[in-house]
């Protein structure tokens, strides 16, 4: 199990203040004590605590896209990575890692809103795209 946190203004030009930050995805250690992770922006933070289960070496959070445009932090398991990483590579997508997570960004790139769909598993996410400005919080079904 891992953990997510975040901060986010409403505000793009707000400096984010990473010791708050820092201090709230240090409180997740117990969810996740192999790695910590952030990804800051003005108006946006992201921080991840990792419980390193695929692509160890790898599979370090947050994730991003081959611009650094998109961003992820996540929690869970997507069952059908696999296949779907297979699908995005025939589009042309370029992976870095060999996780999960990495699937996301590209899933999110590919199908935009509508990439939820295509995910089978467990899981919470934040997703951060620079572009476009917009933050993507997003649970599996259940």
């Amino acid at each position: 199990m891992c953990g997510i946190t975040g901060i986010f203004h409403f505000k793009n030009q707000c400096k984010i203040n990473f010791s708050a930050l820092e201090q709230m995805t240090n409180i997740l250690s117990h969810r996740g004590p192999d790695d910590d992770g952030y990804y800051i922006k003005d108006g946006i933070g992201l921080g991840q605590r990792r419980l390193s289960i695929i692509d160890l070496e790898g599979g370090k959070q947050p994730v991003h896209n081959e611009d650094r445009s998109i961003w992820v932090v996540y929690n869970g398991e997507i069952f059908n990575y696999i296949e779907l990483r297979a699908e995005l590579e025939e589009k042309g997508h370029r992976f870095y890692t060999r996780s999960d997570t990495e699937v996301i960004v590209h899933g999110y790139e590919e199908y935009g809103l509508n990439f939820l769909e295509k995910f089978i598993g467990q899981f919470a996410i934040a997703l951060w795209d620079e572009k476009k400005k917009q933050l993507i919080l997003a649970r599996d079904r259940v």
